[in-house]
């Protein structure tokens, strides 16, 4: 393992800095978080400048340590996150760079990498959430086309999105084949006749999940990744990078929050409150090893192809909780303010509650790693 830098990759961050410094100031305001087709379009727009200034290959063609250098760069310098492109740049772009055949990668990761296409994901349903292996949309072949039918649901960005990272059931479990087998990922066109999409408002406000009902839809075989049945084994590749690498930048956003909380403490006069204090000392302490940890996660998939590995759930497991302190401690600053929807911290704090589901539960997270890091027995 191996934490520092090399002479290439610091110079890969001043260039990145430099640029961030010239473009950001003429960026256009942001559109209100409520407008998902406004944000599609802004976000798309940033991945074209990224795009067109080199930078946007950098979620897989480039190594895992310059994947960190950018994401961590770029949250500090308060660029524009993925946003509506996340679920392509940081799940479905991955997985195909990884797992599509030659044809798949130079049809659909080109325009996703050039901001034109934006992709969602269909794998939880309404029975099958933290037991993902228990989903029942079927598909079934007929000629060169499968026929889906079933439902999704938080399914990410469905409402603007292009293209679907879809989880189905090809074979029917039984005593000869189980859950975990049987399941196939393709990729199906949003515009497919026989898609219907009911978005889901949160907590917040916000519309960013939708409920998804696929009624005999046409997903050519073509759009298959990985071989039929093998669905599963593609899938984790997918979640080793929604938990190894996509929430690097929300690590450094944490960081740099908790400074803020810390500077609103001294102003309100909370920061007389030692308990308080401790607090923030043991947030700070735990974002720093969050951070390292990242390194370390990087480090080990810059040596394993580039495929982040299961210290990746070692990581998710603790910043889903720690995310969910850290905006606990905020509200105590805020007091009374807390209440304030109109408050950043405020709809962060609604938002930390769902990272213990998200992205795989805590509970899934900790029997991956009783199972696959410390060799314990499965579960019954």
């Amino acid at each position: 393992m191996d934490l520092t830098y090399t002479e290439e990759e610091e110079a890969f961050r001043a260039g990145l800095r430099e640029w961030l410094a010239a473009v950001l100031p003429k960026l256009p305001a942001r559109p209100s978080p409520r407008d998902w087709p406004a944000r599609r379009a802004y976000d798309t727009s940033w991945q074209r400048m990224l795009y067109d200034a080199g930078y946007g290959h950098v979620h897989w063609d480039a190594s895992p340590t310059q994947r960190l250098i950018f994401l961590e760069e770029t949250e500090k310098a308060g660029a524009p996150y993925v946003g509506a492109n996340f679920v392509g740049l940081l799940h479905a772009g991955p997985t195909i760079a990884s797992e599509g055949t030659p044809e798949q990668r130079a049809r659909w990761l080109p325009p996703v990498l050039r901001g034109e296409e934006v992709w969602c994901q269909g794998f939880s349903e309404p029975d099958a959430g933290s037991d993902l292996a228990s989903l029942r949309t079927r598909a079934w072949r007929e000629g060169d086309h499968y026929v889906v039918s079933g439902s999704k649901i938080w399914t990410s960005h469905a409402e603007v999105a292009d293209w679907c990272e879809l989880l189905v059931r090809t074979t029917p479990v039984s005593e000869a084949v189980p859950k975990h087998r049987g399941i196939t990922w393709l990729a199906m066109p949003m515009d497919a006749p026989g898609i219907t999409v009911r978005p889901l408002r949160t907590l917040a406000g916000s519309a960013e999940f939708a409920e998804m009902f696929l009624d005999e839809v046409r997903v050519p075989v073509a759009h298959r990744v990985g071989d039929e049945n093998d669905g599963w084994r593609v899938t984790m590749v997918t979640l080793s990078y929604e938990r190894g690498t996509a929430f690097v930048g929300e690590v450094v956003a944490c960081r740099r929050v908790l400074g803020e909380i810390a500077r609103e403490a001294r102003a309100n006069g909370r920061w007389d409150d030692t308990a308080l204090r401790r607090r923030l000392g043991r947030l700070a302490a735990e974002f720093t090893a969050l951070w390292r940890l990242t390194q370390w996660n990087v480090s080990e998939a810059q040596h394993t192809g580039g495929v982040p590995g299961v210290g990746g759930s070692v990581f998710k497991l603790r910043y889903s909780h720690a995310r969910q302190e850290l905006y606990d401690a905020a509200a105590e600053v805020l007091g009374a303010g807390a209440l304030d929807l109109g408050h950043a911290w405020t709809l962060d704090r609604l938002s930390s509650l769902s990272y213990t589901i998200a992205a795989g539960t805590s509970q899934i997270q900790r029997n991956i790693v009783a199972e696959r890091i410390l060799g314990l027995p499965k579960g019954r």
